[in-house]
């Protein structure tokens, strides 16, 4: 029968000894999860596809006033390209969008196009600098800056975009003002000594710069603000928050406090809901060593520890260029690493280290949910193993010699894409791709034995479900190239960014966690499924539509920013919830069975501990920053800034990051025995508390008040200033720097390197046990 809410309340009231037993869920939680997700689907795809038509125009020819080409469209796609292929979105921003080492390059162009206006003006009417003006005379010059880069010239018949009268002139010694930006480390924050000589490439540069910031700055056709809704802030030039901004601010804090109320009432009224333990709850570990296929994912974790190591170090690197461009401890480590290639290494890393965990998890979780092994599973996962070691491999060495500039005509392909996050090259990201799609292989021929048998049918299906959404959705990193319009490309990429890691890996980590607690016997099959179901329904209700609160500024209209406003703030309920599931999780390990009223003695207590990390992480990383910087008028300013990392470290690492060690520490526990696990735990406990006390030094000395004052020097100076060596190379501002080495310190020596250590050694070990005979029962 189904569980209604009728015979759901009966059993609330019920003694336990007299529940009637109920095994299937109401049809309506696999109709909701579904309602939810295609129309959320729907309704991010429809504010993507509309970019292809409002993203600011690329004009075939920009004109001086004197009817002189300055650049073209091809200069602004190649411009792009130089971009790219530098890795220069690794080293700063456009729009906000990149890394943070270097300026945003279009609010530098825009401030300094707006100053030299302004200065050509006061001596055209007053024979005077800006500087030695009254306050009446200084008023009425930047009022007629603000007026000139306002004004939008642009004839979409002709497509052509014909510029004021001092424009050329300034454009023409723009070259000159980036070639002096990338003549040393100290001004390029950290990028190799002339790193861009090539004067057409330079100029071509210029020409993308030039084109961004006349998007950010001009107004959009009969609208007030401009195609980046007026973005970066910059009074000099005109750029203040718009109405809109202020407005759907307002609204989605409504929102929240909407849905946080709804939620809560239904986890009131409903006590069933969360982890709860059901009848007889009496955990035991899982058969000893596991089958050969479980026992060939333990190489996967060998790799997992060491990238995870790898990752550590070049974050280290690239935290020490913000501190000290210009060297590292005397040596000048920009000639064979510049601060462009650690960032994207430190960003690939992570995303190899995490997904291959998840990868090997649930590898190893098919085998023990279907139960049978099927012939040469084994041999496929050796298989699949070498196809993502070669992926790790060739596309970390592609990028630094693609960097380097070695792969002149194949540089997007095998080399660095330049697209932050996804700058490995696009044949390498096809092998990744068909990695994956083997990987689901695998899982089908596990979890066919399952897919037969009533009690794990359900679970099953949600299994292959969630993993067919990895290469599915992983799709969208295919649909633009070095040349595609910046707009769309940003819009795409934030699929990848934000709704295949944030969405549904999300909802991938809620399976396997609902697995292993099912087949612990933590939980009852009707408890793991309604998890997975209504983590579902929560996580998708505002994280996909919500995707597009990263692109505010990006060329959108203020569609994408009234839906996106609302929906992300909806992110922060089920966050929130996940305060409820840390304190589930101490309370299975603390509990008494309701039935026998023994206590329940859960395995894998370091398994749990991280699971409990990952519950505290995902409400303060996700939940608490991550709204922080999500309100559209917060984002005005901060977009880019280093609570953006902030952000993005305590919810990366401290949720993903977590997850992934957890599932490290789960399989290496499953696989040796319990004399070797003694050897082990005392590195996995040093490591635990390394991780996640490094990761709190982290945001506590320096990327939180760190990024609290940069945002006040955006407020106060423009946001020109705050990404510029104006605000960066401040003492301030390095001290800052210096004040994250201690956590990082922590995390790498008691933290990563532990569990490096106690990997190697589980691995090492375990090839000496035999692996003949074993089976799954």
């Amino acid at each position: 029968m189904n569980e209604t809410d009728d015979n759901l309340a009966f059993r609330e009231v019920m003694p336990a000894s007299e529940m009637p037993v109920i095994d299937t869920l109401s049809p309506w939680w696999r109709r909701a999860s579904l309602i939810i997700l295609v129309s959320g689907l729907a309704v991010l795809l429809l504010v993507t596809l509309k970019v292809y038509h409002e993203a600011p125009p690329i004009p075939k020819k920009v004109m001086a006033a004197d009817g002189s080409i300055l650049f073209t469209d091809d200069d602004i796609r190649a411009g792009q390209q130089v971009f790219l292929k530098y890795g220069l979105m690794d080293n700063g921003t456009v729009w906000g969008h990149g890394a943070y080492l270097g300026p945003d390059y279009s609010a530098e162009y825009l401030h300094t196009q707006a100053l030299a206006g302004a200065g050509l003006i006061a001596r055209q009417r007053y024979g005077q600098s800006p500087d030695q003006l009254t306050p009446a005379q200084r008023a009425a010059v930047e009022a007629e800056v603000r007026a000139e880069l306002k004004q939008n010239r642009y004839d979409p018949h002709s497509g052509i975009l014909t510029m004021g009268s001092s424009y050329g002139d300034w454009f023409r010694q723009q070259t000159h003002a980036w070639n002096t930006y990338f003549s040393s480390p100290l001004q390029s924050g950290g990028l190799g000594i002339g790193a861009i000589r090539n004067p057409d490439e330079l100029r071509q540069l210029t020409a993308f710069v030039a084109w961004a910031a006349w998007a950010s700055v001009a107004n959009r056709p009969g609208k007030p603000y401009s195609y980046t809704n007026n973005f970066p802030f910059d009074p000099v030039a005109g750029n203040t928050p718009t109405a809109d901004a202020v407005l759907w601010s307002v609204l989605s804090l409504i929102f929240l406090l909407g849905g946080t109320a709804l939620v809560l009432l239904a986890f009131g009224k409903f006590k069933f809901l969360g982890w709860k333990t059901e009848g007889h709850v009496h955990p035991q570990r899982l058969h000893t060593g596991g089958s050969p296929a479980q026992r060939a994912t333990l190489k996967y974790f060998v790799i997992v520890s060491l990238l995870f190591l790898m990752q550590t170090l070049a974050g280290g690197g690239t935290a020490h260029y913000r501190a000290d461009p210009n060297s590292f401890y005397g040596f000048d480590l920009s000639l064979w690493f510049p601060s462009n290639l650690l960032r994207t290494w430190h960003l690939q890393l992570a995303i190899f280290w995490i997904s291959t965990a998840f990868v090997a998890g649930a590898l190893f979780l098919s085998s023990e949910l279907g139960g049978k092994e099927p012939r040469g599973q084994t041999a496929g996962i050796h298989a699949l193993f070498w196809a993502l070691l070669t992926v790790v491999a060739g596309s970390l060495l592609g990028e630094w010699v693609g960097m380097l500039q070695k792969l002149p005509q194949i540089w997007f392909w095998l080399g660095d894409q330049g697209w932050e996050y996804l700058e490995l090259g696009r044949a390498w990201q096809f092998l990744l791709a068909a990695a994956l799609l083997f990987w689901f292989g695998l899982l089908v021929r596990a979890l066919i034995p399952a897919l037969h048998d009533v009690e794990h049918r359900e679970i099953a299906g949600l299994f292959l479900f969630a993993a067919l959404a990895i290469p599915f959705f992983y799709l969208p990193a295919m649909f633009f190239d070095s040349s595609t319009h910046f707009s769309i490309v940003d819009s795409w990429r934030f699929w990848i960014i934000h709704l295949w890691v944030e969405g549904f890996f999300e909802f991938f980590i809620t399976v396997l966690v609902a697995t292993i607690f099912f087949r612990f016997g933590v939980v009852s099959r009707l408890t793991a499924t309604r998890i997975i179901y209504l983590d579902a329904i929560l996580y998708f209700a505002g994280g996909i539509i919500g995707t597009g609160h990263h692109m505010y500024w990006t060329g959108q209209t203020n569609l994408n920013m009234a839906l996106s406003a609302m929906f992300s703030a909806l992110e922060v309920v089920p966050l929130t919830l996940l305060t409820l599931d840390a304190w589930d999780f101490i309370t299975l390990t603390h509990s008494r069975c309701v039935i026998c009223q023994q206590k329940i003695a859960v395995p894998h207590k370091w398994t749990f501990y991280f699971l409990i990390a990952v519950g505290v992480w995902n409400f303060v990383g996700a939940g608490i920053f991550g709204f922080l910087i999500n309100l559209p008028i917060v984002s005005y300013y901060e977009a880019g800034t280093l609570l953006t990392p902030n952000h993005g470290h305590a919810a990366l690492m401290g949720v993903f990051g977590n997850l992934g060690i957890g599932l490290l520490v789960f399989v290496i526990r499953q696989t040796v025995s319990d004399a070797l696990w003694m050897s082990l735990e005392k590195y996995i406990r040093v490591g635990f508390w390394g991780i996640n006390i490094g990761l709190l030094m982290m945001v506590v000395f320096s990327l939180f008040p760190a990024g609290v004052l940069q945002l006040i020097d955006v407020v106060e100076n423009g946001y020109w200033h705050a990404r510029g060596l104006a605000y960066t190379g401040t003492h301030q501002s390095r001290l800052f720097e210096w004040l994250r080495l201690p956590g990082d310190l922590v995390f790498i020596i008691f933290g990563a390197f532990p569990i490096f250590i106690a990997t190697i050694y589980a691995y090492l070990m375990e090839r000496k046990v035999p692996t003949a005979g074993i089976e799954i029962k």
